[in-house]
């Protein structure tokens, strides 16, 4: 499966946005969807990526799967923020609304508001999996690119469907990880960053050098994808790279 990761709207820029403004920037993501799913077999949701207040992923996938959109769509859900009675909430609505799954992940600090849970990610996907949420969902968990594999034992030991990495720079880090995870049966979903000038911040504050890949970047991610059967493409800042990216991928299959 090859996903794409997408931001729903913020719901503060510069101001508050209004209803009319919301229904507007969901209208522009909606569409770029829509664009998207062509050359993709899933569409993954963010939440408040940087602890930014943004239009729930889960009401947005909801959105996206009611107009009629056959792909795997997943959302994150931070806990950092948030505590167990508004987490079951978002579970139960990822639920009825017809999402396939969630990332479990701690989130990032926001600017304003509740700053710790002291949820932990693994805790909180072994409380769901344990009232049987597990039969209609997939729970995933997060890991470094490079893991320590003894100190994420405990996310190991709640038996997520599987985890989604951090952003990949070299296939010998997904190589490391598939050989030790996918024999027990978990599913990997790395993360991979389109190169792209628009790109270049993002790269430098999670210290990746796109230079590595970014001649070769068609061949990068299919070697991976070769590895897991499965990719999540980032692309924060260039929609455009994207969708060009994930055309020639569907057209590489395709022959």
């Amino acid at each position: 499966m090859i996903r794409y990761e997408i931001n729903p709207p913020r719901v503060i820029q510069e101001k508050v946005l209004s209803h009319k403004e919301v229904q507007s920037s969901l209208d522009k993501l909606k569409k770029r969807i829509f664009e998207i799913s062509k050359y993709c077999s899933g569409i993954h949701l963010t939440d408040s990526v940087l602890g930014v207040p943004r239009i729930s992923p889960i009401t947005t996938g909801a959105l996206i799967r009611n107009d009629g959109l056959k792909i795997n769509i997943t959302a994150s859900l931070r806990v950092r923020d948030r505590n167990l009675i508004s987490l079951t909430q978002s579970v139960y609505d990822a639920v009825l609304l017809g999402l396939d799954g969630l990332l479990i992940l701690k989130g990032d600090e926001p600017p304003e508001g509740p700053k710790d849970s002291k949820l932990a990610p693994s805790e909180v996907v072994k409380y769901f999996k344990d009232l049987g949420f597990g039969e209609n969902l997939d729970f995933y968990l997060s890991i470094p690119a490079d893991p320590n594999f003894d100190k994420i034992q405990k996310k190991i030991d709640v038996a997520p469907t599987g985890f989604v990495t951090q952003v990949i720079q070299a296939p010998e880090q997904v190589f490391r990880i598939v050989d030790r995870l996918k024999p027990q049966g978990f599913r990997i979903i790395p993360v991979i960053m389109v190169p792209s000038e628009k790109n270049a911040k993002s790269f430098a504050m999670l210290g990746v050098d796109q230079a590595k890949f970014k001649d070769r970047f068609v061949d990068f991610v299919t070697e991976i994808h070769r590895s897991t059967g499965d990719v999540l493409i980032t692309s924060p800042n260039d929609f455009r790279a994207a969708s060009e990216i994930l055309e020639q991928l569907k057209e590489l299959k395709r022959n």
